[in-house]
């Protein structure tokens, strides 16, 4: 439980090598979350005004999106991997708003990104100025489903940039659909389950623009993850530094991977796999919304703090796998999950505070540590947005 003891160590911190904010934040979680849900609403509009202040806020200042706000450093410089994702996100409360300023932060995101392409059409990993500044397999298929969404919404300006990234990763995948060539030069070496998330960019690619192979190579990858899901639904190969406790961040990134997998080729093997893996993190979620951070082997706790990030992506894939089998027991973890952690979230105070999602609760966990994360904001909207849109189907049935 070597996670468990690092948990213990943060908490044991002494007070001098914190910062007065961390170390307020600190004390503050061991009392436990809020009784106070803010509601859906509120917290989509919080996070939405947390993502433009870390664009705005970005160390590097260069129109992508600050990776965190540290309670002990303050803004980071910007994050290619999740402003990549984040733009899906701009773009989509930018159209139901009809917010002509969220359109223009999702288009300066988008420019970033062509601005730091490589000529081989692959993106770097870590922050912009992160060492060794080299092509990275999942941070590619991250930026890729950005690119996607931006040609959806504004065109082909960024069409050319979206073929460079499919192409790219279409033609760097080994024989048996695993990405090996490219590893994060962050994380722990191996194999990685959870590059079925950049598959799913690789369908967005190809519902855009068919008969490049690119859908085709995103299924190769998902069947070869699928020989690391075990009988229950968990999976092996399937975590940034610990494979044998994975992170239920990983865990939600691989199964939505496998969602997008079946909404793109309509496989019903795909699906009956998705809800394996689905019932086993539906199960961890315990009556209040607590999903422990990591999971072992039977889905049984592998961590003593939420990775919020994880609670919320697991959140979205539940009441995905609900819209698809109608199994309430799916929408009813999804919406415990979302509420524990929307209760984390303070609608209140600081811009740096107000509407950011901490990387764990209690916040010295061994995730995102001291800090608010830009993807947990991001995964944060995307969940509360898709249970707002499922409370309405219900009442208008």
């Amino acid at each position: 439980m070597r996670n468990f003891f690092s948990t213990i160590r943060n908490s044991l911190m002494p007070s001098a090598r914190l910062s007065p904010a961390a170390r307020s934040e600190q004390l503050s979680d061991r009392d436990g979350l809020p009784a106070f849900d803010p509601g859906p609403a509120a917290v989509v509009k919080a996070c939405t005004d947390w993502l433009a202040a870390a664009q705005d806020h970005s160390a590097s200042a260069d129109g992508g999106v600050s990776r965190d706000y540290s309670l002990q450093t303050g803004w980071s410089s910007s994050y290619p991997e999740t402003t990549g994702y984040i733009i899906p996100t701009m773009i989509a409360i930018a159209q139901r708003t009809d917010d002509a300023s969220l359109h223009g932060r999702a288009r300066r995101m988008l420019d970033w990104c062509l601005a730091i392409q490589f000529d081989n059409g692959g993106f770097q990993g870590g922050k912009i100025d992160s060492m060794p500044r080299v092509p990275v397999t999942f941070n590619t298929g991250q930026i890729l489903l950005g690119l996607a969404a931006g040609v959806a919404a504004y065109g082909d300006v960024y069409a050319e940039a979206m073929h460079g990234a499919a192409r790219w990763l279409r033609d760097s995948q080994d024989a048996d659909g695993c990405w090996r060539k490219y590893p994060t030069p962050f994380a722990q070496p191996g194999e990685k389950a959870y590059e079925t998330h950049v598959a799913w960019g690789l369908f967005e690619a190809d519902r855009l623009a068919p008969g490049h192979g690119y859908g085709a190579a995103g299924l190769r990858q998902v069947d070869w993850a699928l020989t690391r899901q075990q009988p229950n639904g968990w999976f092996a190969s399937n975590c940034l530094d610990d494979p044998a406790l994975p992170l239920s961040h990983t865990i939600g990134y691989a199964l939505r991977g496998l969602l997008e997998a079946y909404r793109y080729s309509a496989r019903a093997g795909l699906l009956h796999a998705a809800m394996r893996t689905g019932a086993g993190v539906a199960s961890a979620v315990t009556g209040d919304g607590y999903l422990p951070g990591r999971l072992g082997p039977h889905f049984e706790p592998g961590a003593d703090y939420a990775c919020l990030t994880g609670s919320a992506q697991n959140a979205h894939c539940l009441f995905l796998l609900y819209q698809l089998t109608g199994e309430r027991r799916l929408l009813d973890a999804g919406r415990r999950l979302n509420r524990y952690v929307r209760r984390s979230v303070a609608i209140g105070g600081p811009a740096h505070i107000r509407g950011g999602v901490k990387g764990s609760f209690p916040v010295d966990g061994d995730y995102g540590t001291w800090s608010y994360l830009n993807w947990a904001a991001k995964f944060c909207i995307d969940a509360n947005l898709l249970e707002m849109a499922l409370d309405q189907e219900i009442r208008d049935a």
